[in-house]
């Protein structure tokens, strides 16, 4: 045992995966328990371990319906698991620290550093970790706010209800989860500005990522001081939103099922709501069953590319996908260096998106090939838009979930909690062992293309 934590004490970023297995077995037994159910009986274990990895994992898969399967300690649960995934485990657990010693040792702040992001200052990682809760709290309370207002002077919600509804999604829209206490998601409201703009804003900010957010706050709106990376995540997050939105929009205009149902002028709001959360956070205002299939295929684009970096957003990041696509850029140009917004992209920067957004390829087609053996009566269509939206952390889907397989809802499960933890650890292992060799070998070339 003495040796185990010595271990875990010299690479910080093995206890990222611990400490998220264990909120998710934590929030299971919780979710078992018979007070988690709204009717009299139990939950499967498989269901209960199946939400609970959901939602720690801000994904928003579920296998029973989140309204009238849990009570409202089960719903509390769910909203737990929720905040304290979106936040992270070790960034809580060092905020709960620093409220009782007021500082942070070189072992918290190094375990700190393996959960946000491998190459964040050691110097910066107790700002960060205080503002990440100071950001989380402020727009989830004012998402949560705008909400209830809604729901109770618009809808004629009770009072309580009105906040909880308020609190509950607007915790979900800021942590990227896409859980929602209707059973329709948000499809009831396509169409209110007031419900759906709110989500949205929840969404994009939760999915900018907390060094973006602190170089924000910390050196302001001045765009020539932002740094590359912030300059690329705001950039990249806008070019997506945007194609999305209007692809999207082109491809399901007069779809009856979809976009067609609402009066020309209304379809724009629910394209840009979908454009929205198919990067993050799941929430849907029309059926995704009855997409197009070209549709789809962009669906499933988007939730591969993901938000942004040491976000609660999922997939291989938007950085990662425009460092690619500035490598390439550079190829075709005969380029030696790689260069965004006047900086030169370094190798060991282009080196990790490679193997990050390679890791996510195989990841993404293991799985899929699994599923295809699991349930060999679905089409391949939904199988992939499935896989990836557990592996992006999205939490869409055509509605298949609740209809799988115990083997495919546990291979569901591996897969959402590598596409939480995977990347995150991944990068931090990748920037922990690096070392400089001593001796280079002959240059070798090989033919590529």
């Amino acid at each position: 045992m003495r040796t185990l934590l010595a271990g875990l004490a010299r690479r910080p970023a093995r206890l990222v995966p611990l400490g998220f297995a264990a909120a998710i077995l934590a929030g299971a037994l919780l979710l078992m328990l018979p007070a988690a159910q709204a009717e009299p009986g139990g939950t499967d274990f498989i269901d209960a371990v199946f939400t609970s990895t959901s939602a720690v994992a801000v994904t928003g898969l579920i296998t029973v319906d989140t309204p009238t399967h849990w009570s409202g300690f089960g719903q509390v649960v769910i909203l737990g698991c929720m905040q304290l995934g979106g936040l992270g485990i070790m960034t809580t657990a060092a905020f709960l620290g620093l409220l009782v010693s007021r500082k942070l040792g070189l072992r918290s702040k190094l375990m700190m550093r393996a959960e946000l992001h491998p190459s964040l200052d050691l110097g910066d990682v107790k700002a960060v970790i205080v503002k990440a809760v100071a950001v989380s709290l402020i727009v989830e309370s004012a998402i949560a706010l705008m909400l209830a207002l809604r729901f109770r002077l618009a809808y004629g919600f009770g009072a309580g209800e009105s906040a909880w509804q308020g609190i509950f999604h607007g915790v979900s829209s800021f942590n990227n989860a896409g859980f929602s206490l209707f059973s329709d998601s948000i499809m009831g409201y396509a169409t209110d500005p007031w419900i759906s703009l709110p989500l949205c804003a929840g969404t994009i900010i939760g999915g900018l990522g907390m060094p973006v957010a602190f170089e924000l706050t910390r050196r302001g709106w001045g765009r020539r001081r932002w740094s590359a990376h912030t300059k690329m995540t705001l950039t990249g997050t806008a070019v997506l939103l945007s194609a999305g939105w209007l692809i999207l929009l082109a491809f399901e205009w007069s779809n009856p099922a979809t976009f067609g149902q609402f009066a020309w002028q209304d379809r724009f709001l629910p394209a840009f709501f979908q454009s929205t959360v198919l990067r993050t956070s799941g929430f849907n205002s029309v059926d995704v069953g009855q997409l197009h299939e070209h549709s789809l295929l962009v669906s499933i684009m988007l939730m591969f590319i993901g938000g942004g970096a040491a976000s609660t957003a999922g997939g291989i990041k938007v950085t990662t996908f425009f460092v690619l696509l500035w490598v390439i850029w550079a190829e075709v140009r005969g380029e030696a260096d790689v260069s965004a917004f006047r900086r030169r992209l370094g190798m060991p920067v282009i080196r990790e998106a490679l193997a990050v957004a390679l890791v996510y390829v195989a990841l993404n087609a293991a799985a899929v090939i699994l599923m295809q053996i699991f349930e060999p009566e679905l089409p391949l269509g939904p199988i992939m838009f499935e896989v990836v939206s557990a592996a992006a952390t999205v939490g869409q889907s055509t509605g298949i979930t609740a209809s799988l397989g115990d083997p495919s809802k546990w291979l569901l499960i591996l897969v959402m909690y590598g596409g939480r933890i995977g990347p995150v650890l991944f990068a931090a292992s990748l920037a922990m062992r690096s070392r400089k060799r001593l001796f280079r070998y002959p240059e070798g070339r090989t033919l590529v293309g």
